[in-house]
């Protein structure tokens, strides 16, 4: 195995979500499932990674919180209509994750791990069908765009997640 947190110190840094109240720290280990709270995807299609802006100006990954009772692949199948209009076409390929560590003393929501959940990423080729479906209960999707992976990574680069990072592992560990 080589040495990620050598290659990505920032991603694999202990680091500290304000929004949330969560101590992070990324893993490559995959943990159990019953601990992964939220996923995001770095979709592979034609032309590119999928990323994803919204109304508020955040650039993501598509992805999302699980819902009561739902899989990790129905989660992510459900995160991907709604986010970018895509559908997987193969099989989700572990990346990595980041633990989090909760200070808050309540879940989110009742049915998500706590104290500790993790916030996992997967790799999987998709093909984009329409609009994203936006529902009113989510993320208000403005943009879903394919870009070259090092031009994904460049475009989700400053967000608080690190996630232009989790793009640049992907490449590395040769998945895109």
């Amino acid at each position: 195995m080589q040495p990620w947190a050598e290659q990505f110190p920032d991603l694999f840094a202990p680091g500290y979500w304000a929004w949330g109240d969560l101590d992070v720290q990324y893993t490559v280990e995959e943990p159990r499932d019953e601990l992964i709270s939220n996923v995001h995807v770095v979709c592979r299609t034609a032309g590119g990674i999928v990323v994803c802006t919204n109304d508020l100006g955040w650039r993501f990954l598509p992805g999302g919180t699980r819902e009561p009772g739902e899989t990790i692949e129905q989660l992510v199948r459900r995160e991907l209509i709604e986010e970018a209009g895509a559908r997987v076409t193969g099989p989700l390929t572990w990346l990595g994750a980041h633990r989090a560590d909760h200070r808050r003393p309540a879940p989110y929501r009742p049915h998500l791990p706590h104290p500790v959940s993790y916030w996992a990423n997967f790799v999987a080729d998709v093909v984009i069908e329409h609009p994203p479906t936006n529902p009113d209960d989510g993320e208000q999707v403005t943009d879903v765009l394919v870009l070259p992976p090092d031009k994904a990574a460049e475009y989700l680069d400053g967000q608080v997640e690190e996630v232009g990072s989790v793009v640049r592992l992907a490449q590395a560990m040769q998945l895109v």
